[in-house]
């Protein structure tokens, strides 16, 4: 993902065409009377597909994991958010002093008492004026845009404190409405000494979920009480207990994104970036020694998009998604390039190269190494499988290009000196290597018209086969560029590229859309077009993301190659750019034949469907059709406006006609026997 201080005019423009753009739909003329036709080489089967072929691509971007996919729900847990400008620059952003009654108070930031040196080293110390049985004062933190509230839900809190002179002896903890009643409170004694607390609030069955609540913690004892670590987990998706957790606390994800994920059934994840994996500079990079262990440990860094990052989310969070939702990791290693366009100096290269090999043996090591030893005191002894590892991110774009043949040199014998059976992909696209051959070249395409999308969706087909074989590490088009989701028209556009890797699999190795996720709320987004969105309470796939499960769900093992796809009728005005796309392929465990069409024009095409070679094809296939209007979107008030309907064919033949809508995307499965 390109870094939010490149222009959108440029960034982006990674191996995109710059054609002009054509009209997305035309008037249908009269109907022709023969039907066009599509012939499945059934008994010419093609390229295995890989089973990785399907992913998701993701970095810290749109508040995808504080505020998003990482379960924490307080903001600036640590205090080290920066403060505004103006008015706001002496505040402590997202906390505030809340009183009640005759109550009176200050916060403020004090670093000469840090629990830590490391991490921890800024405290927020509570100085309370006056207070009594009626007056409480009390810290307050408002999340990211809201502390979700949900009825019968069990909230893990933790936070260390102290009350230095004694005073306040205890600290009321609660979830507070904007009524300012508290849904839930829970008392905890507080010594004077710095110590950690926990504590479970479980909110009553009754009340009406909001987004509007405040995490709160009060006294009722005049006095001083300092806090750090400040932390709230809601109910997560498979959370894992603190006996599966090492040094680490409860933790986890959020359970809505973490099923829309699941329900994809992706096979990798690349992580953690695109850019949050280079860093503004080298101070900000994603250094993954300071993502592991105990929160403690983790001071956390400024994201490249202008926001600062709590590391919550670390390597082994990461490798736990995977886990989660039966996914491979890719893991993305730090190859010494940053986005200010500063790279290491050449003396500094195998340092960040053994950088990485301790990273890899910290994924895949077993517990008698040293790395692997860590992970296993970390919470996990079991090692992670491990296939493929990308240098860098977008080394062909600003000053990386430069330098990267000779940093991807020594990564590469860096690596493959001690892991030869690893497979490395260049983050420089199409840029030619001299120095190592890459196992894979990663290519980022985001079209920004339809006929710049249309046309990439043949861009493999005569591609020489003698070269890297290809990652679409980052695709979305991106016809309405102000918009947090895709429309189903950009969906419709994905789905015929991806007809495209699919016919190429051969090729094309692995495919993942980008960006995964958009926070909804003001001042959330840096980068629109994205695939899942959601506020503090709710969520939604967008069409891509339907037509990303359409094809994830129904992918197959073997290429069947496509020949004679004549449409019916090219509508005027198509120009070079033909109205139908299509792929075929085989599922080795079921037998079954998977075809998809999209019909990128609003004129109906009838096709006669040749099943070439096969015996038998079964009259009941069944499968999944996305249609309707272009500019139909999904969204929080209206999250199913767009998505795909069962579809059952009753007629299927060795030879069969169907119709297929005007703009439409068409999954089907045929049974052979």
């Amino acid at each position: 993902m390109k870094n939010a201080s490149r222009s959108l005019a440029v960034a982006h423009t990674f191996l995109t065409l710059a054609a002009a753009g054509a009209p997305a739909c035309f008037a249908a003329p009269k109907q022709a009377a023969d039907p066009g036709h599509l012939t499945i080489q059934t008994d010419k089967p093609g390229a295995k597909i890989n089973p990785l072929l399907y992913g998701l691509m993701t970095e810290e971007i749109n508040y995808s994991y504080d505020g998003g996919l990482y379960g924490e729900l307080i903001q600036n847990r640590i205090f080290e958010n920066a403060a505004g400008g103006g008015a706001a620059a002496a505040a402590i952003p997202h906390w505030s002093v809340i009183t009640t009654g005759q109550g009176k108070g200050t916060i403020a930031i004090d670093a000469a008492d840090p629990v830590n040196a490391t991490a921890l080293k800024k405290s927020l110390r509570l100085d309370i004026a006056s207070a009594g049985p009626d007056s409480d004062v009390g810290i307050a933190n408002d999340g990211y845009w809201g502390i979700p509230v949900r009825p019968d839900s069990s909230y893990q809190a933790s936070f260390y404190a102290k009350a230095p002179k004694g005073t306040p002896k205890s600290v009321l903890v609660s979830l507070v409405g904007d009524d300012g009643k508290a849904f839930v409170s829970s008392s905890v004694n507080i010594s004077d000494k710095w110590q950690q607390y926990k504590v479970t609030l479980k909110t009553p069955p009754g009340i009406t979920a909001t987004s509007a609540a405040k995490f709160v913690i009060s006294a009722h004892e005049a006095g001083s009480v300092s806090f750090s670590l400040v932390s709230l987990f809601p109910p997560t998706f498979k959370t894992r207990g603190p006996e599966a957790l090492g040094s680490r606390p409860v933790t986890g994800f959020r359970p809505d994104l973490m099923q829309l994920l699941d329900n994809m059934h992706p096979a990798f994840l690349r992580f953690p970036g695109g850019n949050y994996v280079e860093g503004q500079d080298l101070a900000n990079r994603f250094n993954w020694k300071q993502t592991i262990g105990p929160w403690e440990d983790r001071p956390g860094h400024e994201s490249p998009w202008r926001y600062r990052s709590s590391d919550g989310m670390g390597l082994l969070e990461f490798l736990e998604w995977c886990e989660d939702l039966k996914m491979e990791p890719l893991l993305a290693v730090y190859a010494g390039y940053n986005l200010n366009r500063q790279a290491v100096p050449p003396a500094d290269y195998q340092k960040y190269a053994d950088e990485a090999v301790e990273e890899i043996e910290y994924v895949t090591g077993d517990a008698s190494t040293k790395w692997g030893a860590q992970r296993a005191k970390d919470g996990h002894p079991a090692p992670f499988h491990l296939t493929y590892v990308e240098i860098g991110n977008e080394d062909n774009l600003g000053g990386g290009a430069a330098t990267y043949d000779a940093r991807f040199t020594v990564f590469y014998d860096a690596i493959k000196a001690k892991y030869p059976k690893l497979l490395l992909i260049s983050s420089a696209g199409t840029t030619r290597l001299t120095g190592r051959k890459a196992d894979l070249q990663d290519e980022h395409h985001y079209p920004n018209n339809v006929a710049a999308a249309l046309a990439l969706a043949s861009s493999f087909d005569n591609r020489p086969r003698n070269g890297a074989r290809v990652f679409v590490g980052e695709w979305a088009t991106r016809l309405t560029p102000r918009t947090p989701t895709p429309n189903f028209n950009e969906a419709m556009c994905d789905a015929a590229f991806m007809c495209g890797v699919e016919r190429n699999a051969d090729l094309v190795q692995m495919f993942c859309y980008a960006p995964l996720l958009v926070n909804l709320n003001t001042g959330a987004m840096q980068w629109p077009v994205d695939m899942i969105g959601y506020n503090a309470l709710n969520s939604f796939g967008s069409p891509a993301y339907y037509v990303e499960k359409m094809f994830y769900n129904n992918r197959g093992d073997t290429v069947l190659p496509i020949a004679g796809l004549t449409p019916q009728m090219v509508p005027p005005g198509a120009g070079n750019v033909p109205p139908l796309f299509a792929a075929a392929a085989r599922e080795d465990k079921t037998g079954e034949i998977i075809l998809k069409v999209v019909n990128s024009r609003d004129v109906p095409q009838q096709l006669e469907v040749n099943f070439q070679g096969a015996q038998t094809i079964a009259r009941e296939a069944t499968g999944e059709i996305l249609t309707g209007d272009l500019t139909a979107a999904n969204s929080i008030a209206a999250p199913k406006n767009c998505v795909p309907k069962p579809l059952a064919i009753a007629d299927a033949g060795v030879k069969w006609v169907h119709e297929f809508p005007g703009n439409s995307v068409t999954v089907l499965r045929f049974k052979t026997k």
